[in-house]
């Protein structure tokens, strides 16, 4: 299917605001129908996020109080990459690892996801870890959080309830539960 009639092709771009996780930029862009719009979109570094399950169906989940949102919220151990161009299988060991003290033996690569697609660039790498370790936290020294497990399906009920919010979180466990289903694990 040719999807050309949808394309938008950037004429100029203008940098608003340029920080140390985000960088805001303004577009004037030409639309399908030769006019003109601006688009104002966030670029970020790029991220991953990790649904670790221990043998007997649990995932490592974290409680996280988040400053924009003013809220303490349930998630799955993700974070920002440290350069664009990092492996994002070793990003996510890392994050794993140092968020939760565990680490994996089997590492399955759940694709990509879009949280803002209408105004941001950010990927989020989705892993599926299985055949946890325990070991020790090694969290950053601005970074506090408790983490604890939760049985697999019963993430899934908090989803489809709306007790769990976070994008990434719902998207992931759907994912990864699916995943254990369909090889008999769940």
């Amino acid at each position: 299917m040719n999807e050309e009639n949808l394309v938008e092709k950037k004429v100029s771009s203008e940098d608003i605001f340029k920080g140390y996780i985000l960088h805001v930029e303004k577009d004037m862009v030409s639309l399908p129908n030769g006019n003109t719009a601006s688009r104002e979109l966030i670029r970020h570094i790029g991220a991953v996020c990790v649904v670790p399950v221990t043998d007997g169906n649990e995932v490592i989940i974290e409680r996280q109080f988040r400053y924009p949102i003013d809220q303490v919220i349930t998630e799955i151990p993700a974070g920002k990459l440290d350069a664009s161009n990092e492996d994002r299988l070793e990003a996510a060991k890392r994050e794993l690892r140092e968020e939760t003290g565990y680490t994996a033996d089997k590492w399955v690569d759940m694709g990509l996801y879009y949280p803002a697609a209408a105004y941001s660039d950010e990927k989020i790498t989705m892993y599926l870890a299985t055949g946890l370790h325990k070991g020790e936290q090694d969290l950053d020294e601005d970074e506090f959080l408790n983490v604890t497990k939760k049985p697999i399906k019963e993430l899934v009920d908090d989803i489809v309830s709306g007790k769990i919010t976070d994008g990434k979180t719902q998207v992931a466990i759907l994912k990864a539960y699916e995943i254990l289903k369909r090889e008999g694990k769940a």
